[in-house]
């Protein structure tokens, strides 16, 4: 049975539109208009992804507006709302040898051009505003990466590093021992 992790989520259905069982959608994805030839979206169904097929789609900047097959009524439709939409990663438009995406990191070992060896992408967390590479250091901890250009200097996909550049004193934070324990603050 497929993972969650082979699926990315492409936006959620944010409301109702008009009375034939259109649904208006909020796109999270870069290029919208790479979009306008769904087949079909998954939709997160109590913790299922229940596959829809899309009979048509028309995109205006970050918004889709789905006609989606079987639902045709308000009524119907206002049972998705709120919905995430997934695709399959298989689905992902295809990117420059230079450009990646962050689902691809897992693996790959991060370099800081001080530090050196930080360790191993482990997860990509991307449920926040800022996405953020959990990096498992050799040492045990997990050292959080922003991955915003000002960090991450290049990926080489050959290489399966990602080199970056971190501020001063950032993995001594994850790497630093808890000085107090709970029994040592009792005491005084």
């Amino acid at each position: 049975m497929p993972s969650l992790d082979d699926y990315y989520a492409i936006g959620h259905i944010a409301k109702t539109h008009a009375l034939q069982g259109e649904v208006s959608a909020v796109l999270d994805v870069d290029n919208p208009a790479d979009y306008q030839q769904l087949e079909a979206v998954l939709l997160m169904v109590r913790g299922a992804l229940v596959p829809h097929f899309v009979e048509r789609v028309r995109i205006s900047g970050k918004y889709a507006i789905f006609k989606l097959e079987e639902v045709d009524t308000l009524e119907k439709a206002e049972t998705l709302v709120g919905l995430p939409l997934y695709l399959p990663l298989t689905a992902l438009p295809p990117l420059s040898d230079d450009d990646y995406y962050y689902h691809e990191l897992v693996g790959f070992r991060v370099e800081d051009e001080a530090l050196g060896d930080v360790g191993t992408v482990a997860t990509i967390y991307d449920s926040t505003p800022q996405v953020i590479l959990g990096v498992a250091h050799p040492q045990g901890s997990e050292v959080l990466v922003p991955a915003v250009d000002a960090m991450i200097q290049r990926v080489d996909k050959a290489a399966r590093c990602v080199y970056v550049t971190l501020p001063d004193g950032l993995v001594d934070i994850y790497l630093q021992d808890i000085k107090e324990t709970p029994d040592d603050l009792d005491e005084e």
